[in-house]
């Protein structure tokens, strides 16, 4: 009974629970942050054209793999939160001038202007037209960083602001924006247009804004008049899929569902 009690078992036990415990916490870890996905050069679709060869020509980055920094480079989520951090203390603001448009339907829609700080590379007059994501609008971190960018380039900015998202103009008509609606954006293209004639266009859009301005230029043969090309940054291509892919919780897919409901739902009630 002595012997017994002078080699107890629990030590041997509770270092088991503890080592398997590290392990689930290194196995949440690399899973979290995708260390064992592999890296790849991008996987490319595109026409042969001339624009595709210069494009390739040019960025070379295009057709080399993609090898992100340590630790946190695989993980879209750290990815995601540091920028949302960093963006916050290091973020431009670039200077514009706000411009108003009266729709037909009585609808404000509103867009922001930025000059170029220098000339551009090819001598040319250049217009960027930028159309954001899903609720955003010109004062947007990622906006603001990308005009400053593109006005040290030589570039034009025009940006949309999406119908009811900036929180200090009021809705002038009983409509917001929507996923499919490209008034606004195209409003905002006919005024540049008409207001700098001999500027080429670069058309850009962000995620849901990506789907506008892919929507917008494929509406008519007109709307593609001076465009010299079309960026579309993280465009979701199917509604459907993407409703069904954001109800999972692989990947904590479903919360991000729940910031976007919860973002627009601030919006609509901010409306009301």
């Amino acid at each position: 009974m002595s012997a017994m009690l002078e080699t107890p078992e629990l030590p041997a036990v509770f270092d088991g629970v503890k080592l398997a415990a590290v392990a689930a916490v290194l196995y949440v870890i690399v899973r979290c942050l995708n260390l064992k996905s592999p890296t790849a050069p991008p996987e490319l679709f595109y026409q042969d054209s001339a624009l595709s060869r210069f494009l390739l020509k040019s960025c070379p980055l295009l057709t080399k793999e993609y090898i992100p920094p340590l630790i946190w480079g695989k993980s879209g989520h750290i990815q995601t939160a540091l920028y949302g951090k960093m963006g916050r203390v290091r973020s431009p603001h670039p200077y514009g001038l706000r411009k108003y448009l009266t729709m037909p339907d009585g609808a404000t829609a509103t867009f922001d202007l930025f000059e170029p700080q220098s000339e551009h590379c090819t001598g040319e007059d250049v217009t960027m037209v930028i159309c954001p994501g899903i609720a955003n609008h010109s004062e947007k971190q990622y906006i603001r960083t990308f005009v400053d960018y593109a006005q040290k380039n030589g570039y034009r900015c025009a940006v949309l602001n999406h119908l009811g998202a900036l929180p200090n103009i009021e809705l002038t008509s009983p409509r917001m924006f929507t996923y499919g609606c490209t008034w606004e954006f195209g409003a905002m293209v006919n005024y540049i247009k008409k207001t700098y004639p001999q500027t080429q266009l670069v058309v850009v859009g962000f995620s849901l804004g990506g789907n506008i301005v892919c929507k917008y230029l494929g509406e008519s043969q007109a709307n593609q008049e001076r465009v010299l090309c079309c960026v579309s940054v993280c465009q979701g291509y199917s509604a459907l899929r993407a409703q069904e892919t954001f109800m999972q919780w692989d990947q904590c897919r479903r919360f991000y569902n729940f910031l976007m409901a919860d973002n627009m739902k601030k919006i609509i009630l901010s409306h009301r």
